[in-house]
């Protein structure tokens, strides 16, 4: 058998489940979430056997450390895992939900109604964890999933799918509503792609090079965002006490990540004041600083080694220990910064001003704009919504951190009485 031909009986095999995932009883679903985090717990010891392999594999082959942080199912990933089911389990079931409802005066009655997407496709990198988040909050919402996890988390991605799919059969939900490719061939991503007839939404969840991919070679809707270059600016009437702790986490606390710092921005009024400390702290955790003119002039004779930053550098997701900081004259001057050089993926403001923070929420145009936070909270777990898919930097269908509501689309339900229109 091909490549093509078993790709392509696993996407009608997920179309066939879908049927059934979509008409799964709340607590059916609800049930199957809190064993598959049972059997995560109780199977622990082999599900870490199998990451090992994966781990191993990535030394072998020079993956960063920002990879293999990703790749490892540590404590807090595994704990993360199932606290994420658990909290999917608890969330209101969002399939046939009437949203909204109205009387027309010839009697009809009228609503939208949340109804699944269908199928689903995943296609990622490294994360094993992203196995579970998507499988739950997908088949919560009623869709059946086919998972392609990166050939460098195989072992880990086919023992976490095993594991879900034990729990569905242990409920008596068809396994196939949860799939995962077993083969790490790159023609399988490109067979996947053209199954339109089988799948309703791809969503890809990686580097800008498998987000490009999936975007050239989709004949199916891909739901994405290419970069996550995040920024933190320091207002002028910042709280530099909050405003050290706030750029600290967003840079230093996890930065192999989407939602991780990349750019700081700081007010020139308060720039002279907060700059050499914030550095120093970051360079003693290994941060390499970039920064502009005005950035190596206030750090003249500070000690701190701050490299000449680029105009490619405000372009750049490091997804590492690297920094680029520029001094802005303005709030308009940082907007106008975020605006051109951001991924419109999330951006922060330090402010004591209630209305500078609320201006900074009304003309950043980002999927998530937030007021004396870190980027680092720009996620589905720390929304409340469970876990996530996966953050959209798209306006149509989904945008931000997508949790159960974005997994759903609507259908209008009409209710009448025998009339017929003249």
């Amino acid at each position: 058998m091909t490549i093509q031909e078993s790709i392509l009986q696993l996407a009608q095999r997920a179309r066939q489940a879908s049927r059934e995932a979509r008409l799964a009883p709340t607590h059916v679903k609800n049930a199957v979430l809190a064993s598959c985090a049972e059997m995560i717990e109780s199977g622990i010891d082999d599900l870490r056997r199998e990451n090992q392999k994966d781990l191993e594999a990535g030394k072998k082959s020079g993956l960063s450390s920002a990879m293999l942080d990703r790749l490892n199912l540590s404590d807090k990933t595994v704990k993360s895992m199932t606290e994420g089911l658990r909290e999917v389990a608890a969330l209101p079931d969002p399939v046939d939900e009437i949203i909204h409802a109205w009387r027309r005066p010839n009697g009809l009655e009228i609503g939208r109604m949340r109804v699944p997407l269908g199928v689903i496709a995943i296609i990622y990198e490294s994360r094993p964890n992203v196995t579970i988040d998507a499988a739950a909050l997908c088949f919560k919402a009623g869709n059946a999933t086919v998972l392609r996890g990166g050939s460098e988390a195989f072992h880990s991605n086919q023992a976490l799918a095993g594991v879900f799919r034990k729990a569905c059969e242990k409920h008596g939900i068809c396994p196939d509503v949860v799939q995962v490719l077993d083969t790490t061939d790159r023609a399988a991503v490109g067979a996947l792609l053209k199954l339109n007839n089988y799948i309703d939404v791809v969503i890809p969840r990686g580097g800008r090079s498998l987000i490009e991919r999936v975007v050239d070679e989709s004949r199916i809707p891909v739901i994405k965002h290419f970069d996550g270059i995040c920024h933190v600016y320091v207002d002028s009437e910042a709280d530099l006490d909050v405003a050290n702790d706030i750029v600290f986490n967003a840079k230093v606390q996890r930065p192999g990540v989407c939602n991780a710092m990349e750019t700081l921005l700081v007010h020139q009024a308060v720039a002279d004041g907060f700059l050499p400390g914030s550095l120093k702290r970051l360079a003693e955790a290994g941060v390499e600083l970039r920064g502009s003119e005005s950035v190596q002039k206030i750090l003249q004779g500070s000690g701190l080694n701050i490299l000449p930053a680029t105009e490619e550098d405000w372009r750049t997701e490091y997804l590492d220990l690297v920094l680029s900081i520029e001094v802005v004259d303005s709030m308009e001057a940082a907007i106008d910064h975020i605006d051109k050089y951001g991924s419109h993926h999330t951006d922060t403001i330090v402010t004591r001003s209630w209305e500078r923070g609320r201006r900074f929420l009304r003309e950043v145009d980002s999927a998530t704009v937030l007021v004396n936070a870190s980027t680092r909270f720009s996620d589905g777990q720390q929304f409340g919504l469970g876990a996530e898919i996966g953050i959209s930097t798209d306006k149509l269908h989904a945008r931000g951190p997508m949790g159960l509501t974005d997994l759903v689309c609507t259908k209008f339900v009409v209710s009448g009485d025998g009339q017929v229109r003249t």
